[in-house]
C-alpha cells in the first residue's frame, strides 16, 4: 500500500503530539504545522522528533497559522496530504471569555480557510480527507446525556467558534462533497495536558503542596460535571473516522460524568492527603457563564467506528498525579541542593 501523508495543525498541544506518535506508528509521513515563537514550543514532540537531515525522517515541521489562509493553503499545496487533521485552537474556555475574537478568528474563521483550501484543491482533482476537532463544550446548557443529536447550546465564545467550525465543515462536505467528519470530543486529558486547564492544574498543584512547594491551590467552580477521557485514546477516534467508506459526525466520550471535587478527591487519595486545607476558590476562574453536566453518549463511534476508551476515570487520575509527582520531586532535589529551579526547567525536567 501507498504510503499516506498526514498534515496535524495544532500539533505542539496535547492532541497533537499524541496523534503524530499514532500516525508515525501507523507508518505516516506527517507534516505538523507549528506557529512562529522566540521560545521553543515543541516539546511535547520530543519523543518523536528527528532531524529532518536524516535519511528515514517521517515527521516534519512547517511554520504556518490558521489566521493566515493564503500561507496554509500553500503548505497543502507543496505538501499534498492525503488526510488534514485540524487540531488548531486557542482552546481554554476561559480564556476565549477574555479574548472572544481571537479565539473566533482562530476556531471558526481558521476552520473556513482551512476549508477553502480543500474545496480549491479538491477543484483541481486532489482530494483530501479533512477532521474537524469539535468540542463537547458546543453543547453547552443542553441536558444530558449528549450525542450527535442534540441541539447546541454553547455558553462561551469557544463553544459558539466550535459551533461555527462545526456548521462549517457539515455545509462543506453537503455542499462540495468533501470527506470531512466532526469530531465532538468530551473533556480528555493526560499528563501533557496545559497546565492551566483544570486537571493538569490539580495533579500539578496538589503534588507540589505534597512535597512543600506550594502553598494553596485555587480554582474556579468544583461543582462542574465533565466526561473526561484520555487524550491518547480520543486520537485513535480521530484516525478511525477519516478511515471509513463515508465521512459522518462522531461524538467521542467514556459515558461517566465527575464532578472537579471528584477528580480533587482521586488525585488526593493517590497522594494520601486531604486537598480541602489547601484548595481555594479564586472568582477569576468563574466564567460568566458555565456549563453544569458534560456526559457524552458514544454509541455511534463504538458500534461504527468500534471505538471504546482504554484507560478508566481513576487510571487517568493514577497517570496523572505519577508524572507530575516526579516533576515536583525533581524540582525539590534541585531546591534541596542549593539551585534556584525557573519555572522552565522544572516544567522541562
Amino acid at each position: 500500500m501507498r504510503q499516506k501523508t498526514a498534515v496535524i495543525t495544532g500539533i505542539t498541544g496535547q492532541d497533537g503530539s499524541f496523534l503524530a506518535e499514532f500516525l508515525l506508528a501507523k507508518d505516516y509521513i506527517v507534516h505538523g504545522i507549528v506557529r512562529r515563537a522566540s521560545t521553543f514550543n515543541t516539546g511535547r514532540l520530543e519523543s518523536v522528533y528527528s532531524d529532518p537531515h536524516e535519511s528515514g525522517t517521517r515527521m516534519f515541521l512547517h511554520y504556518g497559522d490558521v489566521t493566515d489562509g493564503s500561507g496554509m493553503h500553500r503548505l497543502f499545496e507543496e505538501i499534498r496530504p492525503d488526510e488534514i487533521y485540524n487540531l488548531a485552537a486557542q482552546s481554554h474556555v476561559r480564556v476565549s471569555f477574555d479574548q472572544p475574537e481571537y479565539t473566533a478568528d482562530t476556531v471558526a474563521l481558521g476552520t473556513l480557510r482551512i476549508l477553502e483550501a480543500l474545496r480549491s484543491m479538491a477543484a483541481a482533482g486532489h482530494s483530501i480527507r479533512f477532521y474537524q476537532a469539535g468540542s463537547s463544550e458546543m453543547y453547552g446548557a443542553a441536558p444530558p446525556p449528549q450525542s450527535e443529536s442534540t441541539t447546541f447550546c454553547p455558553r462561551s465564545p469557544y463553544a459558539v467558534s466550535k459551533v461555527a467550525a462545526h456548521w462549517f465543515a457539515a455545509n462543506y462536505r453537503e455542499a462540495y462533497g468533501l470527506f470531512i467528519c466532526n469530531g465532538i470530543l468530551f473533556n480528555h486529558e493526560s499528563e501533557r495536558r496545559g497546565e492551566t486547564f483544570v486537571t493538569r492544574k490539580i495533579t500539578r498543584g496538589l503534588t507540589r503542596i505534597k512535597l512543600g512547594l506550594q502553598e494553596k491551590l485555587y480554582l474556579g467552580n468544583l461543582d462542574a460535571r465533565r466526561d473526561w477521557g484520555y487524550a491518547g485514546d480520543y486520537v485513535e477516534a480521530m484516525w478511525l473516522m477519516l478511515q471509513q467508506e463515508e465521512p459522518s459526525d462522531y461524538a467521542i466520550a467514556t459515558g461517566e460524568s465527575h464532578a472537579v471535587s471528584e477528580f480533587l478527591d482521586a488525585a488526593a487519595e493517590e497522594l494520601n492527603m486531604d486537598w480541602r486545607p489547601y484548595v481555594k476558590i479564586d472568582p477569576r476562574y468563574l466564567r460568566p457563564t458555565d456549563v453544569d453536566c458534560l456526559l457524552g453518549d458514544s454509541s455511534k463511534a463504538r458500534h461504527v467506528l468500534g471505538w471504546e476508551p482504554r484507560l478508566t476515570f481513576r487510571e487517568l487520575v493514577h497517570t496523572m498525579v505519577c508524572h507530575d509527582l516526579k516533576l515536583a520531586e525533581q524540582e525539590r532535589l534541585l531546591i534541596d541542593n542549593g539551585h534556584a529551579v525557573t519555572t522552565s526547567e522544572y516544567l522541562h525536567a
